[in-house]
């Protein structure tokens, strides 16, 4: 393999200053951001992101605060009698119900919580800049770090998932990607580099199977660069996998229950994951100890047969985690639930229901694989292009299949473009006379920002979006009068009982009150789920049957939840539809109304 070109400026390029020290640079630019992101929060109504994990994330840490066990991930207010056993981990918690805890020796519970869920989202910008800062310095010199720092703040800006209040896991995953790819870039095979990119992939494992395709590429594309590169490669490979193989352990044994230990789950750290993970870092271990003088293809014929154990390893733990994680959803969940979430639609369904969004979503990591793809036709840095185009196509598949994967390519996508724009930043200086190099560096510089593409996608479409990762096609917005503090008042008083209501509510109702949620949005409550559907398609008096059932004692009814209103049109005659015409069945007994309240409450009376 030529790898024509293959070494980058280094760190220490050009003349020494402020502006050539890349933790100086990072901390800078993060500060700098940090203020955008308070600015654009500033005039937020409530303390905690609009997503629903959000809601249930501090739903999860006050109980862990409240005396919830470190190993009990059980939901006892969410679902059916028996509660439902999250799928969450306990790393996430514990840093921020430290924070609440911190805060709580100087101000008042809720103020604390204010702080710590403006603090925590804010701390993770620093990691991640500094992570693709890296990255840039690393490939681009001086010049690439800045325009990498440029490309992820203008990226940081115009998402939503470090704005304060943004505690679900998904920010501290970026942090990771951006950490893991800023190692496997280190061209001087840095053991140190390494041993890092495998504890923050363990780390990705541990915190969410989201991460789970782009880890095992990540490994993967270490265990390549083994079998060609032979000794020289020994060293970092062995750092990677020992460091793998001992803290997926930690990660293993640190959060999951014993009586869990045989269990699979195809959602988080499980014997699955942890059996695949760490057989895979032993095997690379082993085989970088004892075969790395052989040659090239006595190398590769070591790395197919490690494959072939790993394989044989994933087969025998965990055959049902090969595929689709949620494909044991009841089919009437994924027709009338999971077809309708936002970041769970595919690129043929936005095509299809929202096409001026596609741009924000994949025209800059296709941009981007189309960067990487000339460079290696082209045979200039052929590995480092590589590594940069595995480890972003496989989160651009998986945004074709979810719209949900593009957060990740989109943020993968800035390294390649950072070197695109310094190549065409250079013949642009050049000839300062020369406009159309001067019009491509400007032009490709701003089809690499995804929030230009999502301000096209909204002049084309006649309205403007503030974040290209707004869920598409939402209409959770139209139905904030009943997720609100001030909406579920009327019910926060009342004796602890089971509420029927919208999936989209259960969090909030968990948040605001003492009550258990009959149903909400995850798939680990099928049965909540399912009962709730039933209730609302049944017609009233057979609905009264499932509510006796579920022991409900509240009825919730929010005529602008996109639930509600699709299930109203789908079963004209059920329970919904007759309360949307305003019939109320007798054993529905209305309750006062919170003030400015969409949602109206019942209690049920059998």
């Amino acid at each position: 393999m030529e790898v024509r070109g293959m070494t980058a400026a280094k760190p220490g390029d050009g003349k020494s200053s402020i502006w050539s020290r890349l933790w100086i640079m990072s901390i800078l630019y993060s500060l700098f951001l940090m203020a955008v992101l308070v600015f654009l929060r500033w005039s937020a109504t409530d303390y905690v992101g609009a997503d629903n994990d959000d809601v249930m994330r501090l739903v999860e840490v006050r109980d862990f605060l409240a005396g919830q066990g470190w190993f009990d991930l059980m939901q006892y207010r969410l679902g059916l009698d028996a509660g439902t056993l999250m799928h969450w981990s306990r790393l996430i918690d514990l840093p921020i119900a430290s924070l609440i805890a911190f805060f709580r020796l100087f101000v008042a519970p809720e103020r604390a919580e204010v702080l710590a869920l403006t603090v925590w989202p804010l701390s993770l910008v620093l990691p991640l800049m500094y992570g693709m800062g890296l990255t840039g310095y690393r490939t681009g010199g001086i010049v690439g770090m800045h325009i990498s720092l440029g490309l992820t703040g203008l990226y940081v800006m115009t998402s939503n998932r470090f704005l304060p209040g943004s505690i679900d896991h998904d920010n501290v995953q970026l942090g990771l990607v951006a950490f893991m790819t800023a190692m496997l870039v280190d061209d001087r095979f840095r053991p140190a580099s390494f041993a890092i990119a495998g504890f923050a992939a363990a780390l990705a494992i541990a915190i969410g199977a989201e991460t789970t395709p782009f880890v095992a590429v990540a490994c993967l594309a270490v265990a390549l660069l083994w079998a060609w590169e032979g000794k020289a490669f020994a060293a970092a490979a062995q750092a990677f996998s020992l460091t793998l193989a001992v803290s997926i352990s930690v990660a293993f044994f640190a959060t999951v229950p014993p009586h869990l230990y045989s269990t699979v789950t195809c959602d988080n750290l499980s014997i699955g994951f942890y059996g695949i993970t760490s057989v895979g870092g032993v095997v690379l271990l082993l085989s970088s100890l004892f075969a790395s003088g052989l040659s090239r293809v006595g190398r590769f014929v070591v790395l197919a047969a490690g494959g072939v154990v790993i394989a044989g390893t994933a087969l025998l733990l965990a055959p049902q985690c090969l595929g689709n994680p949620l494909g044991d959803l009841d089919p009437m969940l994924v027709k009338l639930w999971l077809n309708g979430i936002s970041e769970a639609q595919s690129f043929v369904d936005l095509a299809r229901k929202a096409p001026e969004t596609l741009g924000a979503f994949y025209a800059v990591g296709v941009f981007a694989c189309a960067a990487c793809l000339f460079r290696i036709v082209r045979g200039e840095r052929v590995r480092l292009y590589l590594i940069l185009l595995t480890l972003l196509l496989v989160n651009l598949i998986i945004a074709f299949v979810q719209v949900r994967g593009a957060t990740f390519s989109n943020l993968l996508a800035i390294p390649p473009l950072t070197l695109l724009l310094i190549e065409l930043r250079r013949v642009s200086n050049a000839d300062s006379e020369n406009i159309g190099a001067a019009f491509f560096y400007i032009v490709g510089a701003l089809i690499s920002v995804p929030a230009v593409w999502a301000v096209g996608g909204g002049l084309v479409n006649g309205q403007m979006k503030t974040s290209f990762v707004v869920e598409p096609g939402s209409n959770k917005e139209n139905a904030a009068g009943c997720f609100s503090k001030e909406a579920l008042a009327p019910i926060a008083g009342l004796d602890p009982g089971v509420v029927s209501a919208p999936s989209d509510m259960g969090a909030p109702i968990l948040r605001f009150t003492k009550h258990r949620a009959l149903s909400g949005p995850y798939h680990r409550d099928q049965a909540g789920m399912l009962t709730q559907l039933h209730i609302e398609l049944a017609e009233p008096a057979e609905a009264e049957a499932f509510l006796r059932g579920a022991k409900v004692t509240l009825f919730a009814y929010c005529p602008d939840n996109p639930e509600t209103s699709d299930i109203a049109d789908i079963k004209p005659d059920g329970l919904y539809a007759a309360l949307k015409r305003g019939q109320v069945p007798s054993y529905l007994e209305p309750l006062p109304n919170g003030q400015g309240a969409d949602v109206k409450f019942f209690r049920f009376k059998p």
